[in-house]
């Protein structure tokens, strides 16, 4: 039957039936469908111990998010004072926040601990996956890992602390105008508020990870700067639709306010880009 293989694959053949024959030297998987050559300072690992792995930085994520939920939780009325800090801009016209349901003081603290304690233990969740990670990358790809963290943590803080300070408080003010412009009067839920506060200032935050994805690709040559800039106008459209599913509300305003400061990232990271492969070519050249 071999000769209507194709040459050279009778001879692979062989060598993986002789592999499973040796039952004192049996041929692991990854040896068959390996695609790049193991890290210079690691030794390959049996599957089994790297599901071991795996297994205990999800318990250590878990402990670090459980301790930093109660910490978070124990201090809920600041968070509470914090989150409605931006409701100063509208004034007292709004009112006090409605609570509608029995369990709303619970489950609602719940989520604002569980929000907060990724924002508190985000370092440590980051050290955690990289400890992971780290072995199975090269000394070049470990280089630039523990830098790609810290901007990663850095750009996180900064699009929280922007949509915090000043896009939250003129989309609320927005909001409630046009409300009252209709004639309505805003009573808005506990629920509704801190959903809407939440689910903005979190996903803000993850928005300005974009230079870090993008930068990341280019350093380990995926893309190009030429393909970002040929690319732009489909990347400006993909920003839109990220930012679509990403704000809580469908109006236009928010929709622009998250949209932009994305577009005005990605044209950085092209001169950026631009940049570090210029600085490549040129010690390349020397």
């Amino acid at each position: 039957m071999f000769h209507l293989a194709a040459p050279g694959s009778s001879q692979v053949l062989m060598i993986v039936i002789g592999a499973f024959r040796k039952k004192n030297h049996p041929m692991a998987l990854r040896d068959i469908f390996k695609f790049r050559d193991p890290p210079e300072s690691e030794t390959s690992k049996p599957f089994l111990e790297h599901l071991e792995d795996l297994r205990w930085t999800i318990v250590k994520v878990a402990i670090t998010l459980g301790v930093a939920m109660i910490v978070c939780f124990a201090f809920r009325a600041a968070l509470v004072r914090i989150l409605q800090a931006p409701l100063r801009d509208v004034g007292s016209q709004i009112g006090t926040l409605k609570a509608l349901g029995i369990t709303d003081s619970i489950v609602i603290s719940f989520h604002l601990a569980f929000y907060a304690g990724i924002v508190l233990s985000f370092p440590l969740l980051l050290y955690f996956l990289a400890e992971f990670v780290l072995p199975a990358l090269t000394a070049v790809e470990k280089r630039f890992l523990f830098p790609a963290i810290a901007v990663s943590f850095a750009l996180f803080l900064l699009g929280v602390m922007v949509c915090y300070f000043w896009l939250l408080p003129k989309t609320i003010l927005f909001f409630f105008r046009d409300t009252e412009s209709l004639g309505w009067a805003p009573t808005w839920t506990v629920q509704q508020y801190y959903s809407f506060v939440t689910r903005f200032t979190i996903g803000f935050g993850l928005a300005f990870e974009l230079p870090v994805v993008v930068l990341a690709l280019v350093r380990f040559g995926l893309i190009t700067y030429r393909f970002m800039a040929r690319t732009r106008p489909y990347a400006v459209v993909l920003i839109f639709i990220l930012a679509t599913i990403i704000t809580p509300t469908p109006d236009i305003l928010t929709l622009v306010a998250m949209a932009l400061p994305m577009c005005l990232l990605y044209e950085s990271c092209i001169w950026i880009a631009w940049l570090m492969e210029r600085r490549r070519s040129r010690s390349i050249t020397n």
